[in-house]
């Protein structure tokens, strides 16, 4: 990948902590991204703090530890913020009592540890209090027709985020932005997003990590780049996800870095 006339050589001195986004940015798929792990490895030796904060709800926390350490990377439960954490907070503080689910079975459980009542399967899932929407393989037009009846009926509407895409090996695959536009579409009705670019995971991550300046580093310009911006951090863009060099050399107002990869952004091209 040709170098790039963009914002100059990250400085590790520069930042204390850096919120690390997964797919695209550490791995894609079941890879890791080139060096990744020497990377990382490097910011610990630097006694940088580390978060790894993803918009992906098909998994659980747990399930994200595992990967890492699958893939070659240390990491703890603590290091690891997801979006499924977010919406569990989210409804715990607000006066909903029963859910409507659209998502994997750690979204579920996170609705449930909210307190909520999911009823999807049962005679009153249109009448639930919220619809939640999260991406997840097994989604089907049941849960669309559940998720659009319930929000016609009064339901609000809370979603995972807007990714339209994330990166995976055999070309890009959906996110939860097209599921979300689909009951917009169907209902006239804007769901509340709680993931990137709404800053809410960068700063659970922040309030775990402690004072110090922190760094986003991720593949999306919506919404790493974006949630960056709300959160008050600067960003560093790598290009072994959902952006290109010419998508990073167009971006108004440009990221803080660029660079082919993570590797490359914290050890350099050598």
């Amino acid at each position: 990948m040709p170098s790039l006339p963009l914002p100059a050589v990250l400085s590790l001195s520069a930042y204390d902590h850096l919120l690390l986004d997964l797919d695209g940015c550490v791995w894609v798929g079941e890879a890791p991204t080139p060096r990744a792990q020497d990377a990382i490895a490097a910011l610990r030796d630097a006694r940088k703090g580390i978060a790894f904060v993803t918009n992906d709800g098909r998994h659980a926390d747990d399930d994200f530890v595992r990967k890492l350490w699958r893939l070659g990377f240390q990491a703890s439960r603590e290091e690891v913020v997801t979006v499924g954490g977010a919406l569990q907070h989210v409804l715990a503080e607000s006066e909903h009592r029963t859910a409507f689910v659209v998502g994997s079975p750690a979204v579920h459980r996170h609705v449930a540890d909210a307190g909520l009542r999911i009823l999807n399967g049962s005679d009153l899932a249109a009448r639930a209090d919220v619809v939640v929407v999260a991406a997840h393989d097994r989604f089907d037009y049941a849960e669309l027709r559940g998720a659009i009846q319930a929000v016609v009926r009064g339901a609000a509407l809370v979603c995972a985020g807007r990714d339209a895409t994330f990166p995976m090996p055999d070309g890009p695959w959906p996110g939860a932005g097209p599921i979300v536009a689909a009951i917009e579409y169907a209902t006239g009705v804007r769901a509340v997003s709680v993931g990137k670019p709404e800053p809410q995971l960068f700063l659970t991550a922040l309030d775990r990590l402690g004072p110090g300046r922190a760094l986003v580093v991720g593949d999306r310009l919506d919404a790493d780049a974006g949630g960056a911006r709300a959160a008050g951090l600067d960003c560093a863009i790598v290009l072994t996800g959902a952006t290109s060099a010419a998508d990073a050399r167009a971006a108004d107002p440009p990221p803080a870095h660029v660079a082919a990869s993570l590797a490359e952004l914290i050890l350099g091209r050598a």
